[in-house]
């Protein structure tokens, strides 16, 4: 179904409803200047794609959990012979929760604003008490990495790699901060959905939200892409491995990269247990300049395959066939 479309489909013509062409092409990916697993910067060739214009919506997803019966991980139980030594409270259904302090903390520790909370899911975000009613052009969250392939799998869609979105996300600028130029607020004006205030425990909100907004609520990039910036976390398919550990052929141009064939890390806080890790990019609506600047393109995370969080989502592409 997917070759089908995309070889029907042309740059004018896209093979689904609000998808973009993305010409492809050589730009320079990472940086030397941020965060250290975003180095080193080098260069990287794309093929072009389509893209979700947006990422995927509660109602996008809603739709695919009543054709098909899907229940995200965050909605099952967890099975205790996976986590050794857990605590078995964790092991209920549930999902991460922004949970922001009343007053200042020690921000070198997370678990000070991030708790496990029962019944927490992409239909009760907030927990038990919280609903999707207002929130069904919000992008979906607490969707872990098998249910976004679950979904792009029912569309005949994939996951972009790490090199396919960070070129998306940059819009056609090269070597730029962020996705819109190199000022956070280019005269004043709010260009992500991010935090402002004190983090974690004053948001003034002051760009509107204090959580996610509704997709499309901020100005496109270069591509007319919304929200690849704040707003929400978005999966790729790459396996998470550091930037240096890339093997660069002679022409010092990768064509097409991909993450590790597997990568794995350990989680200090559950003992025993090695966790496949992938890359997330984009940022979401808790980075701020005072404690995490990952609102940019080059800006890159891991994240465990078997954790679902409030701020995490995703969109899809269809490649053109070979």
């Amino acid at each position: 179904m997917s070759t089908l479309r995309s070889s029907l489909a042309t740059p004018d013509r896209p093979p689904a409803k609000d998808m973009v062409w993305i010409p492809g092409g050589t730009f320079l990916m990472g940086s030397d200047h941020h965060y250290e697993e975003e180095a080193p910067a080098h260069r990287v060739r794309v093929d072009g794609f389509w893209i979700d214009r947006y990422p995927v919506t509660n109602a996008q997803f809603q739709k695919f959990v009543k054709t098909t019966g899907h229940v995200t991980l965050a909605e099952q139980s967890a099975n205790p012979a996976d986590y050794p030594g857990a605590d078995p409270t964790l092991l209920a259904p549930s999902s991460i929760v922004f949970t922001p302090p009343s007053e200042p903390v020690d921000k070198a520790n997370h678990y000070n604003w991030w708790t496990y909370v029962r019944g927490a899911s992409w239909r009760h975000p907030e927990g038990k008490g919280s609903s999707l009613k207002g929130r069904e052009t919000h992008p979906v969250v607490h969707v872990a990495y098998a249910d976004v392939l679950a979904y792009c799998r029912w569309l005949a869609k994939e996951l972009p790699t790490e090199a396919e979105w960070e070129f998306a996300a940059r819009g056609g600028l090269e070597e730029k901060e962020f996705a819109w130029g190199e000022d956070l607020y280019p005269d004043g004006k709010f260009m992500a959905n991010t935090f402002q205030g004190q983090f974690p425990y004053h948001n003034s909100a002051a760009d509107g939200y204090d959580r996610t907004s509704p997709v499309g609520s901020f100005p496109p990039n270069g591509y007319g892409l919304y929200d690849m910036i704040g707003n929400v976390w978005e999966w790729t398919d790459d396996w998470y491995q550091q930037h240096h550990q890339i093997q660069k052929p002679a022409c010092c141009t990768l064509d097409n990269p991909r993450g590790a064939s597997q990568q794995t890390s350990h989680d200090p806080s559950i003992a025993g247990v090695t966790i496949p890790r992938k890359v997330v990019k984009g940022g979401s609506f808790l980075c701020t300049p005072d404690y995490c600047r990952r609102y940019r393109p080059a800006a890159r995370m891991a994240q465990g395959i078997d954790t679902s969080t409030c701020h995490m989502g995703f969109r899809c592409i269809i490649r053109k066939p070979s």
